[in-house]
């Protein structure tokens, strides 16, 4: 019986700990999603070399992803703003 109580502590812990990363991995996309969304509506033309810079970093940061967590950040966003609409 102790080694039963023990087990449903330890599967209750990993329970707790994935949706923890869960909930993270949500935050991760959405700010990922709305990073995209800024770079891609950057002018460059009229930014600050600094400015451009940093933006160019992000944009590699983003385009390293792969192409399936790219996909579920973007739709999160969209999904996002449209319920906010």
């Amino acid at each position: 019986m102790p080694h039963t109580l023990l087990k449903e502590q330890e599967i209750s812990m990993l329970r707790a700990e994935i949706e923890m990363l869960m909930n993270e991995r949500q935050s991760l996309l959405r700010t990922t999603g709305a990073a995209a969304v800024f770079v891609a509506n950057l002018d460059s033309s009229i930014l600050p070399d600094e400015v451009c810079e940093a933006a160019e970093m992000l944009s590699k940061s983003i385009n390293n992803l792969p192409e399936e967590t790219l996909r579920d950040a973007l739709e999160k966003v969209k999904a996002e703003f449209i319920a906010s609409e």
